[in-house]
């Protein structure tokens, strides 16, 4: 009786994997995402300062929030990323005489848009957005910390070699697949699809769950830079 209960559980688990892997396949031939323990959303700077109201605000950048929440608790796997400068921080315009906002320097590592003074430490801008609620987030990476050099992406700082330990983070946990959504889509969100997706990540943007800021053009080269990484942009309705 015990070796066949054994046999019975092992036929059971090893069905059950199968199907799971079939799934995942499916999921993926389809351009979408499988929802499973392999996955991870990451909610990119869903803060006061980037919602309306805020010293660097996205346009509707406030209707991501809803949309997030709604998603996020399908996903076991949930990671914020939060902008978290010093004051005088180098990307800031007012740290540079006779510039202004929007305005783009050369840097050590390359051009910088200079940006309204936003999300700085301890303040009520650098709070994440009040209704943003998906309480089983398991991990806050902070970025931009570092006075003299500033961070879009959630993996890596803008000089290119200095790491978040998100991408660390996410391969001990056995993460393979990553959902990115947040502000804004043509910067912060950008930067982290593409670096998740260098990062060897099967890697999706949710449209609705996005805004941009789009400063010349910067939201269709966004796209297209996404693209031609691998990324895959989808709809929420494509989540299943």
């Amino acid at each position: 009786m015990t070796d066949r209960f054994t046999l019975d559980r092992r036929a059971a688990i090893a069905g059950a994997t199968l199907f799971t892997a079939a799934a995942v396949r499916s999921a993926a031939a389809q351009g979408r995402p499988a929802i499973d323990a392999q996955t991870a959303l990451i909610v990119v700077d869903v803060q006061n300062d980037f919602c309306p109201g805020g010293r660097l605000a996205v346009p509707k950048g406030d209707e991501v929030v809803a949309v997030c929440n709604a998603i996020g608790r399908r996903f076991q796997n949930v990671v914020f990323t939060q902008d978290w400068h010093p004051e005088g921080h180098s990307s800031f315009a007012s740290s540079h005489a006779g510039k202004k906002p929007f305005d783009v320097v050369q840097m050590p590592y390359g051009p910088q848009v200079l940006w309204p003074d936003h999300c700085t430490w301890d303040s009520a801008g650098a709070e994440f957005h009040d209704s943003l609620d998906i309480p089983h987030a398991q991990t806050i990476v902070r970025k931009g910390y570092r006075k003299e050099v500033d961070s879009y992406s959630g993996f890596l700082e803008a000089d290119r070699r200095t790491t978040t330990g998100l991408g660390g983070y996410l391969k001990e946990r056995g993460v393979t697949r990553a959902v990115v959504v947040g502000l804004a889509t043509d910067f912060c969100v950008n930067w982290t699809a593409q670096d998740a997706a260098k990062a060897g990540l099967e890697t999706y943007v949710v449209e609705e769950a996005c805004r941009a800021i789009d400063l010349g053009g910067s939201l269709d080269k966004a796209w297209a830079d996404m693209a031609a990484l691998g990324v895959k942009r989808i709809k929420v309705a494509d989540l299943g």
